[in-house]
């Protein structure tokens, strides 16, 4: 709590933060244009034509696709799709804007009045999205020494700006609100939202007011941060920042558009924000309204998969999985359906889990790598799971030798355990031979488990497991040894 000035007593801080999320739609071409939409590490201005570069007398033409992705995207956040909407210029000039305008949505955007539901620990939250619109994006600029360069691939490709409601009042809840949105939009295979490749950014918009009031003070805008841990530290040094004007008796005077230094760990002032009438929005005449017919879009409800959300109260009420593996695996589409597509093979999530939540997650982790860009298939995981559940071999043998081989080559477990002759041996005579062996060369355990000392048992049990490579049958050698002790 701090002083604020005109007021006689201790005043305590609300935080207001609304997002705007911009997304990559994940399609081959370009907005408008048939140019490639992957520009990803690719040579400068290769990925361009006369349509998005703007030049007189080319038209523009929708991509059918983005827009059906956008669709699908919207009615996943609970929007409602409106039958018609239209596109309109937004009149600014940015230096790696080749057109001079952005062909953006205005006054009938694509979509309105969402809502997105998440939990933070033990509470819900719930967050207004006021629309989710479509619009195409400027291109890149590299700032040198002694200038500027400008590369233009990225120029005219599909974006969703995903606008919330003020509802969000700590850093803590954007960063949650932001990682949901990204869960969602891959879910539903609408955006890569990989921000690595600069597929998905924020704009967050930072406001306080005195703890109990419900109007809304001037805001700062902070644009283009392309991380969570950035924009979480942004807002947090932003409320600050707004707390020690307030105290000084200079809150912000009026709407403001800032940035941040990610090395300084500190906003900067940009320029005054920008409203609606600075950017002489009007319907873009080279571009006819589109008319998005109902049947059509439920069609494309029915399209969407199990959120997030359903997903994991499913794992843990259904699948009888841990609050934290049931996270793990529903945070990310692609695990969640290798994992799925292994409990189809074997019909059990426990030791499906108890795989892939550790000793694979363990090299995807070290490798920074999706579950997609590994060479060990669900098939070949179900039926390394089988070989155990058959007693073919042991689970240490199947988590550590079999499964390091098969994620180095890509060879099946069978293959591999052929090969090495790693097959379980259950033959009760061999392990009694072996069981025999140790107990008369280790007369000191012998004793010790005579006298009550159980743990001497764990000492001759690993002995014959090191006598037979691994390869006895854990549980008879456990039974032998003790019926023979």
């Amino acid at each position: 709590m701090i002083w604020g000035l005109g007021y006689n007593q201790l005043m305590e801080f609300e935080a207001v933060i609304g997002l705007e999320i911009h997304a990559q739609i994940s399609t081959k071409s370009k907005m408008f244009c048939r140019c490639d939409n992957d520009s990803w590490d690719k040579e400068p201005n290769i990925n361009t034509c006369p349509v998005c570069m703007g030049f007189p007398g080319q038209l523009p033409v929708t991509n059918e696709e983005a827009v059906r992705k956008g669709v699908i995207a919207a009615l996943a956040l609970g929007c409602e799709i409106p039958k018609c909407c239209k596109f309109d210029r937004k009149n600014y000039f940015y230096p790696d804007s080749p057109k001079g305008f952005q062909i953006s949505q205005f006054d009938e955007p694509l979509s309105q009045k969402g809502v997105v539901e998440f939990e933070m620990g033990d509470r819900k939250v719930k967050v207004g999205v006021t629309r989710l619109h479509l619009e195409d994006d400027a291109g890149k600029l590299t700032h040198v020494r002694n200038g500027s360069l400008v590369d233009f691939n990225r120029a005219g490709t599909p974006l969703m700006e995903i606008v919330s409601e003020p509802d969000m009042h700590s850093p803590g809840e954007a960063e949650a609100y932001a990682r949901e949105i990204q869960k969602i939009l891959r879910y539903v295979g609408s955006s890569e939202a990989d921000m690595e490749k600069g597929m998905m950014r924020f704009d967050a918009s930072v406001s306080i007011r005195p703890k109990g009031e419900k109007k809304l003070y001037h805001r700062a805008e902070i644009k283009n941060l392309n991380s969570f841990r950035s924009l979480n530290s942004a807002i947090k040094y932003e409320i600050e920042r707004q707390k020690k004007l307030w105290n000084e008796g200079k809150p912000l005077s009026g709407p403001t558009t800032i940035g941040w230094n990610d090395e300084r760990q500190e906003t900067y002032f940009m320029r005054d924000k920008e409203e609606s009438d600075d950017y002489r929005y009007f319907p873009e005449p080279d571009i006819p309204p589109l008319y998005l017919d109902k049947k059509m879009v439920e069609k494309l409800r029915l399209e969407i998969p199990e959120m997030p959300g359903v997903k994991r109260k499913r794992y843990v009420e259904k699948l009888g999985l841990s609050g934290d593996d049931a996270r793990i695996l529903s945070d990310d589409i692609k695990l969640a359906r290798y994992f799925e597509e292994v409990v189809s093979e074997i019909d059990d999530a426990k030791i499906a889990v108890s795989f892939i939540n550790t000793v694979l997650m363990k090299h995807l982790k070290e490798e920074l790598i999706s579950v997609d860009d590994q060479k060990v298939t669900a098939k070949m995981m179900a039926e390394l799971i089988k070989l155990i559940n058959s007693g073919e071999i042991s689970n240490n043998l199947a988590k550590g030798e079999v499964f390091e081989e098969m994620y180095k080559t890509g060879k099946s477990p069978k293959e591999i355990v052929e090969e090495k002759g790693l097959k379980q041996v259950s033959d009760t005579g061999a392990i009694e031979g072996v069981c025999k062996k140790v107990l008369a060369e280790n007369p000191g355990p012998v004793e010790d488990f005579k006298n009550g000392k159980d743990k001497a048992i764990g000492f001759l049990i690993g002995m014959v497991m090191k006598e037979m490579k691994g390869q006895a049958n854990p549980q008879m050698v456990d039974e032998i040894m003790r019926k023979m002790l």
